[in-house]
């Protein structure tokens, strides 16, 4: 089978056609929402994605897709979800597609994304790779498994899955399609892309991504340097380490009005503050702070801020679980370096480099692709 994404791949693998059913496999999260499909007789697996809030462009998407690889024929195609918006839209979809080969399918959230990441791990080769900015992209070699998705003497296992959407779920598998919740974090990839688009306009996550990748952080954020005036070797932090996400911004915020109250004025409430600040804000004062702080600073000083954060959560539970290896999967990566290369800095940093992160090639579909699988299989 071919996988299309930006690249093509060789891979060991082959989709049942006897059935002549052409499947659809959706994963709805809260940000977005992926879909994949295998064109019939084409050993391609097409891969897309979109905001789940465009829920109308989302569902003509749908329809072009059957009507372009399966010539409209509503009665020959299946159509398979999981993620929140599967039940969410449950409804919607059965609606919009009522003489499908059968009803939408359900399947779980979990069980998904560990199908989809074992068959990514085992039937893949060159899937899984390591980043770090010295080093750069390491490929993995791996031995492509052409039973089923592993077994229980696999030496893979266990391992962790950080699956990073709008927000984290981390999951330690034991072995296959076994598997334990242990954690998560509500801050995660909506949380990037939410306060960045309130701090700075942005309007997709890619502009965010692209400024992030040209940002300088230190503008923005308070550096041990800054505080130390050089290295804390005492504790292993580099001057360069972040001591405070955004610090610098409230440490070098422009004067605030003399007319404003002082340490002497009468406590104001939270309503006559913020009339004080709007009636005594000018736009001059809104434009020489904006050109103070720019919003590639911004934008990677959050991305620091919140990756650092899911890394050192997720080399937490891996110690608590005793686990090696760790996979971090989900839409917030985006095969974005300076992502990448601070989740990998966070594990090896706190783990002292006993542990180490790794990253797929297709880390946003794992939801999607477990759902075909189960779709195929019926388990």
């Amino acid at each position: 089978m071919t996988m299309t994404t930006e690249n093509t791949q060789e891979i060991n693998y082959q989709c049942d056609y006897s059935k002549r059913i052409f499947t659809i496999a959706l994963d709805i999260g809260g940000t977005l929402a992926k879909i994949i499909y295998s064109p019939l007789d084409s050993n391609k697996i097409m891969f897309h994605t979109i905001e789940t809030e465009k829920i109308k462009a989302f569902i003509n998407f749908l329809h072009n897709i059957i009507l372009k690889w399966n010539n409209s024929n509503y009665k020959t195609t299946k159509i398979v979800a999981t993620g929140g918006g599967a039940f969410k839209f449950y409804d919607l979809l059965n609606n919009e597609f009522p003489v499908l080969f059968d009803r939408i399918n359900q399947f779980d959230e979990m069980e998904c994304l560990i199908k989809g990441l074992d068959f990514f791990i085992h039937k893949i080769n060159k899937e899984i790779f390591t980043y770090n900015d010295q080093v750069g992209i390491q490929e993995i070699e791996q031995v492509v498994n052409t039973s089923n998705n592993g077994d229980d003497n696999d030496t893979i296992y266990p391992y962790m899955l950080v699956n990073i959407g709008s927000g984290v779920s981390i999951l330690k598998v034991e072995k296959p399609n076994v598997f334990t919740r242990v954690g998560g974090s509500s801050l995660g990839g909506g949380t990037l892309w939410g306060l960045l688009s309130l701090i700075t306009g942005a309007k997709t996550y890619d502009q965010m991504l692209t400024w992030a990748q040209n940002g300088d952080n230190d503008n923005v954020d308070m550096l041990v340097g800054d505080i130390y005036g050089t290295d804390y070797n005492k504790i292993g932090l580099k001057s360069s380490s972040i001591a405070s996400s955004f610090a610098k911004v409230f440490q070098n915020r422009k004067s605030v009005p003399t007319n404003l109250q002082d340490e002497t004025t009468p406590i104001m409430s939270r309503e006559q503050s913020l009339d004080n600040i709007k009636t005594h804000t000018s736009t001059e004062d809104i434009q020489n702070r904006n050109k103070k702080f720019r919003n590639e600073d911004i934008s990677k000083s959050l991305l620091f801020a919140i990756s650092n954060n899911i890394g050192q959560i997720a080399y937490l539970q891996a110690k608590i679980h005793n686990v090696q290896n760790i996979y971090f999967g989900g839409s917030y990566i985006r095969g974005h370096l300076t992502t990448m290369n601070t989740l990998s800095y966070a594990i090896d940093f706190w783990s002292e480099g006993s542990k180490q992160a790794f990253f797929l090639k297709h880390e946003g579909y794992l939801g999607a692709m477990g759902a075909l699988l189960k779709s195929s299989s019926g388990i």
